[in-house]
């Protein structure tokens, strides 16, 4: 993937009390990770929001576009193409 954004409750709002808390640390990791294999962290987002909050989350999914289409296609697609030619 190009780009991927996390969209989990409110912090403190969880009906799987720690749910979202746990994915926050997850996407962090995933975030360092990818920072150090040289992909970058900035591909990978987690934001928080209720189920009500619709048009929050049309402007994250507009956000994450943009920024992903600044940032260009993954790496590693290129670095695969190379091997494969």
């Amino acid at each position: 993937a190009d780009g991927v954004y996390v969209a989990g409750c409110q912090e403190g709002a969880c009906q799987y009390t720690s749910g979202n808390l746990r994915a926050r640390k997850r996407v962090q990791q995933a975030k360092e990770i990818l920072d150090k294999v040289g992909v970058g962290g900035d591909r990978v987002q987690m934001y928080n929001l209720s189920s009500s909050e619709a048009p929050r989350f049309v402007e994250i999914a507009e956000e994450m576009t943009a920024r992903i289409r600044a940032l260009g296609p993954n790496p590693t697609k290129a670095a695969k193409k190379k091997l494969a030619a």
